[in-house]
């Protein structure tokens, strides 16, 4: 998998033969006829470029499915802990919500953050601290919630015991999220990147998807047999088809159509996988093959187990935010979710860096990395405010779509913005979703979660591990990471103090193991003595130089209407960290205080996670 990206040269899904390159009008040409700068000569179009409608929709479409497992996912896992396993409908409105906000905070970043292409969407980070909150005491599910048979998903009871559940969670998102909003805003990012390494975000990425093990294991061991053709067919997709190309039928303009060759299984690895699969369940469904006792093995690979929730869903269904009531503040939850903040802040950076680079943009600066982060927080506020369980970051498998495509385009991805927001209103989309038979999402689990652990492990490969120091704080701090909360989570009553709110603060963080396994890389990376190279930081200490672009830098990271440039340029407003310059070659410099020479470190480590991203 690591020798997909290995240079500059994004991965080409669509060849020169492909329907893409028939809508340019010309090579080296733009809109109003501007020549296209050198860095931009491979795309199709570029950041600022302006594609026909029609083309601006269906990579919009794209867009969506290709971040599609990643927002299903996060909705199906937290379901058990918010005892709604066995409410498939209310599970259908969580995704329905992902969706919606996800849309509304591309749009918000597309226009007034980073502004570069870049798809906004759930994030894995808050899912283990989500899951030790609601493990606390106070959380556990009733065991009649556990029981099929035991329950009414419409009685008042029932309806409360997963709300005030969510409704916490909204809380502690809430919080954190402004914390986030600060470390943005006020330019702070900078500051800390300097201290987090590669011996930081190893730990902590891996150790995002590693407890998880359990709920993976338990999906797919409902019936074995789906899940392991599952897991096979991502696995003949993504890596033995991936450069199979399938002939197509491709509208060219002019009333002329022609069979064009597309790498289908190398862009919808995991959307195949998942279809096939699901519509071998239906088979299996109908032929009464799967048993139909609801006790025997099997079972629920079936796809009449969750009711008539197609039939139940509202064909239009507007979330709102409050949807499930007040939110609920409690400490431990706040201070779980501000360790997933922080780490959902490391890879946004790295994500900004490789973006720029594939839409031919220059190196984003300090301004748009600011605001960048201070918009995601935004945005994890106002999915808190609208209680999808969650928060938003940037999805690096959709930076990866933008090398896939050669289409780098700005109003491309507020097309996909708009088809999410159009994905959320629809409450059949959510519903259809949520009818996923059990089994095909636990072979999809194992197959995502390991390749997100490979992704927190790939951070290692340029720190110097024939270091025993080195080998000692990442084989500790990832054994840390998992022994600590197992230990925690069996002997909760050891660590009682006598005030309820400590002991929950303490709880959430001991049972966090990318708390743990994070807080540990830091405190020993940046204790024990070792080089710069040796700990992989050199290339962090460099100083950035002024971009040679300093004009293209400020067309593309300006705010909309010339905020900055032609108007609110007082001396005040630029002072701010996250506002651009008024005049080109100055403030053009991206981030003294964060990742140099465009951030080679960030930029091959999003690259390495684009091309694992392919089969997530």
């Amino acid at each position: 998998m690591t020798s997909a990206i290995t240079s500059c040269e994004p991965l080409q899904a669509l060849r020169e033969d492909d329907v893409l390159n028939g809508h340019t009008e010309g090579p080296n040409r733009k809109k109003g006829g501007q020549s296209r700068s050198p860095s931009s000569s491979n795309l199709v179009y570029s950041i600022l470029e302006v594609p026909p409608w029609y083309l601006c929709i269906l990579m919009g479409i794209q867009h969506f499915l290709t971040a599609l497992g990643g927002l299903v996912s996060v909705p199906l896992i937290l379901a058990k802990d918010l005892c709604l396993q066995h409410d498939p409908l209310t599970q259908s409105y969580l995704i329905s919500t992902i969706f919606f906000v996800s849309g509304f905070c591309t749009l918000l970043q597309v226009f007034f953050g980073v502004r570069l292409p870049i798809l906004q969407g759930g994030t894995f980070a808050f899912v283990a601290p989500s899951l030790a909150m609601l493990s606390l005491p106070t959380w556990k599910c009733p065991p009649w919630t556990l029981n099929a048979s035991l329950v009414n998903t419409s009685s008042p009871e029932f309806t409360e015991e997963w709300q005030k559940r969510i409704r916490e969670l909204q809380g502690a998102i809430m919080v954190a999220s402004c914390v986030q909003m600060l470390v943005g805003f006020s330019g702070l990012i900078g500051f800390l990147m300097r201290y987090i390494g590669p011996l930081t975000i190893a730990p902590t990425i891996s150790l995002v998807a590693l407890p998880l093990f359990d709920s993976a294991g338990n999906n797919a061991g409902i019936h074995w047999g789906i899940a392991a053709m599952t897991i096979f067919l991502i696995v003949l997709f993504s890596q033995y088809l991936k450069n199979v190309a399938v002939p197509m039928p491709i509208y060219r303009g002019q009333k002329k159509c022609r069979v064009s060759k597309f790498y289908l299984f190398q862009v919808f690895p995991v959307l195949l996988a998942l279809c096939i699969s699901w519509l071998l369940c239906f088979v299996l469904t109908v032929t009464n093959t799967l048993p139909t006792a609801p006790t025997a093995y099997g079972h629920l690979a079936r796809t009449d187990t969750k009711g008539d929730v197609l039939s139940r869903a509202p064909w239009f269904r507007f979330p709102y935010p409050g949807q499930w009531g007040l939110p609920t503040i409690s400490l431990a939850g706040v201070f779980g979710i501000i360790a997933g903040v922080i780490s959902s802040m490391v890879e946004s950076v790295g994500d900004y860096y490789a973006c720029a680079r594939l839409v031919g943009a220059p190196p984003p600066p300090r301004h748009a990395v600011n605001r960048g982060i201070g918009i995601e927080g935004l945005g994890c506020l106002l999915a808190g405010a609208w209680g999808t369980g969650n928060g938003t970051t940037s999805y690096s498998e959709n930076v990866g779509a933008l090398g896939i495509t050669r289409v780098g385009s700005r109003t491309v991805m507020v097309a996909a913005g708009c088809v999410l927001l159009l994905m959320g209103v629809f409450g059949k989309i959510g519903a259809a979703f949520a009818t996923i038979p059990t089994p095909v999402i636990g072979g999809m689990f194992l197959v995502m979660f390991g390749v997100i652990t490979a992704v927190g492990i790939s951070n290692l490969q340029y720190v110097d591990m024939n270091s025993s120091r080195n080998l000692f704080i990442f084989g500790f701090s990832i054994y840390c990471g998992l022994a600590i909360p197992n230990w925690v989570n069996q002997n909760s009553e050891k660590l009682q103090t006598g005030i309820l709110q400590l002991d929950q603060v303490i709880q959430v963080l001991l049972t966090t193991g990318m708390f743990v396994g994070g807080f540990l890389g830091f405190l020993l990376d940046n204790t024990i003595p070792g080089s710069l190279e040796e700990r992989g930081l050199l290339v962090w200490n460099q100083i950035q130089e002024e971009s040679e672009e300093t004009a293209r830098a400020l067309e593309v990271y300006c705010l909309p209407c010339g905020i900055g440039s032609t108007s609110c340029t007082s001396s005040c407003a630029q002072r701010l960290p996250f506002w651009p310059t008024g005049e080109a070659g100055k403030g053009v410099r991206t981030a003294a205080l964060t990742p140099a020479r465009v951030s080679s470190w960030l930029v091959r480590l999003a690259d390495f996670r684009f091309a694992v991203s392919t089969i997530v």
